[in-house]
């Protein structure tokens, strides 16, 4: 299982982790109905992207009682799946469950937890997403250095968002849960559209070469640690304070690579 840092946030002592390509064996006798969404991070970035084959998405979302994402995070998120894709269908579909009673989640759990509760997989021309939003956080957290996990991706269909470190990491901040969720949710999305170089080849060289599948470039949504700079928080608060968005958007050589995959 490959687990890379995000977003070295010194301050605070935050960071996002991104997982990708996970070597996990398909769940069930049901596997060949499911096979489609059982590959490695950004293999379905050009179905995602284009209307080539799938011309509508399904975005699932589990959530444990209590921790349902933002109505806000959620519109945004649509929003940028408008803009970023040339999808005109898109469909979110809630499922409340209850707490697996973890106290932390490794990603071989979160796999778990996706094989017991998915429901929505590729269905004729409808490509599905999952994403799982937890009432534990990551058990790569460092909790005496305050190292937490936002979010993560595995396969090419599949996200977690820790959404209690998210709560908990917002409680006291002028930052809202939306904005960081917002950020979470966009940022690991970036990845099932294949960036950087996941299943997929950048137009031009832009990959930083200190932080794999992450952009070189200063504001861009892919960046492993200068967007976010010393502590994410404090980068999106100095956004903000000069009227800036607090959620970056991909910089022109990402925007390259969404277009050569069939995005806009």
């Amino acid at each position: 299982m490959k687990k890379i840092a995000l977003f070295a946030l010194y301050s605070f002592g935050l960071m996002l982790s991104c997982s990708k390509d996970a070597d996990i064996s398909s769940p069930g006798s049901n596997s060949n109905l499911k096979a489609g969404n059982l590959l490695s991070t950004g293999a379905s970035a050009r179905d995602i992207l284009s209307n080539d084959t799938y011309d509508k998405l399904l975005i699932e979302i589990d959530y444990v009682t209590g921790f349902a994402p933002t109505a806000g995070a959620i519109a945004n998120f649509e929003e940028f799946l408008l803009a970023r894709t040339h999808k005109e269908t898109i469909e979110f579909n809630y499922t409340a469950l209850s707490s697996p009673n973890e106290e932390t989640l490794t990603l071989d759990e979160v796999v778990d937890l996706e094989s017991e509760n998915r429901d929505e997989y590729n269905d004729g021309s409808t490509l599905a997403i999952h994403i799982y939003f937890a009432d534990a956080p990551s058990d790569s957290d460092v909790e005496g250095e305050n190292l937490v996990t936002l979010g993560a991706v595995y396969r090419n269909t599949s996200m977690i968002i820790y959404e209690r470190t998210i709560k908990e990491l917002t409680e006291n901040s002028s930052i809202s849960t939306e904005e960081v969720e917002t950020a979470t949710i966009l940022h690991e999305f970036g990845h099932l559209f294949g960036l950087v170089n996941l299943s997929t080849e950048s137009v031009n060289d832009h990959e930083d070469p200190e932080a794999d599948n992450h952009c070189n470039a200063d504001q861009c949504l892919m960046r492993a640690e200068l967007e976010f700079g010393a502590s994410l928080l404090k980068q999106m608060e100095k956004n903000t304070s000069k009227g800036l968005a607090s959620v970056p958007d991909f910089d022109s050589d990402c925007l390259l690579d969404l277009q050569k995959y069939g995005g806009r």
